[in-house]
């Protein structure tokens, strides 16, 4: 691993580490360079610092980039739902049971080893999660967008930190939602009760969501949903909250009408510039067959 170092320039004194890495790595992302930071590859004065450090004048920094190992990743020949491809981007409609990326539980049957095997171009910012720009849960399916090169999946990720990245979802969720659309604006966390869950709660971080409703039923409401954060099961434990949680939720249903399909929820409308062309790109698709017969059943015309 080659190191490089380089004195802090004037005009990035005061700023964070995290963030001024790009300046003088271009091909690493503030989330990359967070990682690093955490692991010891970027250094201050040849200590271990915070990714909130605040640059001194006169700082030293010294950073280094492992080599990554994508071997560890075991291309599968999954089936992919492929609605757009080019050079720099591909545009994926996940199914519902296929989990985005590897973890300790999971290392194979993944979005990420069915890319592997799709393409030799991908981009490897992040060994752990190659060309994943955004994460959708496990039992929900719809729109994601996945980087090619390093280039685009660091302009992505700034986006997506930036909000300049439109997500939308539909949802079937019990009750009659009263208002024809809202906000709701509640900070999401780990449950403290049960690890498994997020919840609304003081300690959890900024979390929006807005929704429209689309039709209604006695008892139940099809909604769409935009989310303007990203927090993990964010429109669930959001839905929840106001009391309309997600038809065949597991996590966030209260128990009931779990289904082996997984809640009714899933990623309908994704738009972006495209990273390298500039290109305003948008996806829509249609509702999976899942949620179409669910929607019959519930009385839905």
């Amino acid at each position: 691993m080659m190191v490089s170092q380089q004195t802090i320039e004037d005009q990035h004194i005061g700023e964070r580490i995290d963030k001024i890495m790009s300046y003088y790595s271009p091909e690493i992302s503030r989330t990359k360079a967070q990682k690093l930071i955490d692991e010891g590859h970027i250094l201050i004065n040849e200590k271990k610092v915070r990714p909130n450090y605040k640059c001194k004048k006169g700082d030293l920094l010294s950073w280094g980039i492992p080599e990554d190992n994508p071997r560890n990743i075991l291309p599968e020949d999954i089936p992919l739902h492929i609605v757009y491809e080019d050079d720099a981007i591909i545009v994926i409609n996940k199914e519902s049971g296929m989990v985005v990326h590897p973890t300790h539980h999971q290392t194979s049957g993944t979005l990420v080893n069915a890319l592997l095997h799709h393409t030799n171009q991908l981009a490897f910012a992040d060994s752990e999660r190659p060309g994943i720009v955004h994460r959708i849960d496990k039992d929900t399916s719809g729109l994601l967008v996945v980087a090619k090169t390093d280039e685009a999946l660091n302009i992505l990720l700034e986006a997506f930190k930036k909000r300049e990245i439109i997500r939308k979802y539909e949802a079937l969720v019990h009750g009659q939602v009263d208002h024809e659309h809202g906000v709701i604006e509640a900070p999401i966390g780990r449950d403290p009760h049960n690890r498994l869950k997020m919840s609304v709660h003081d300690e959890g971080r900024y979390a929006k969501t807005y929704f429209r409703v689309l039709h209604r039923t006695n008892d139940y409401t099809h909604v769409s949903c935009e989310l303007e954060t990203g927090r993990t099961h964010q429109i669930r434990v959001h839905m929840q909250y106001i009391q309309h949680p997600i038809v065949h939720d597991p996590l966030y249903g209260n128990g009931r009408n779990k289904h082996p399909k997984g809640q009714m929820l899933f990623a309908s409308h994704l738009a972006f510039r495209h990273p390298l062309t500039k290109e305003q790109m948008e996806f829509t698709i249609k509702p999976p067959a899942p949620f179409e017969k669910e929607y019959k059943i519930l009385g839905f015309k």
